[in-house]
């Protein structure tokens, strides 16, 4: 196929949930640790990774893959580093909204079906190169409601979670 020009259409990767299965995975190192220096210097870990793109980011590292299914055969095949030099695995199916690994795995079973305004949700605080803080929101509230909380250099990331894993009371 052939696009208005006579070239080849350019593909895109598109942001858009409606046309596009693509996962990120987000691991936020502890504090302390370099996660992305910590992945490339085991080759076992680069051998894993060979086919990705691994971002560095202040507080982790972020893999684009191409669905939930592939984003969770990655966790998987990379469980070792993740026991010992991973404080959170998260999953991102759309900008600035985060599966915790518990509703990801939960989504991948179809079990369940998030949508908007999920239930349980919670904000994790970052502050430099580490998590610092998880702040639990009530079903309806806002993240800015709890912006008394939160310093202005901090990244603040939704997480929507399973429901075993929202505190009761």
């Amino acid at each position: 196929m052939k696009g208005a020009s006579g070239a080849p259409p350019k593909e895109t990767l598109s942001t858009s949930c409606a046309h596009n299965s693509a996962m990120n995975v987000l691991l936020i190192q502890p504090e302390g640790v370099d996660l992305y220096a910590t992945l490339l210097k085991s080759e076992t870990s680069r051998e894993v990774l060979r086919f990705y793109q691994p971002d560095r980011l202040a507080y982790g590292v972020r893999v684009r893959t191409a669905s939930l299914g592939s984003a969770l055969a990655l966790v998987s095949e990379l469980r070792w580093y993740i026991q010992r030099y991973v404080e959170e695995v998260l999953f991102e199916p759309e900008e600035g909204i985060f599966y915790s690994s518990a509703l990801a795995r939960q989504i991948y079973e179809r079990d369940v079906r998030p949508a908007p305004p999920w239930k349980f949700r919670c904000l994790y605080r970052i502050s430099g190169d580490h998590m610092i803080d998880t702040i639990w929101l009530d079903e309806g509230a806002a993240p800015e409601a709890s912006s008394d909380r939160m310093e202005p250099e901090d990244t603040v990331l939704e997480v929507w979670c399973a429901e075993d894993e929202y505190p009761e009371g």
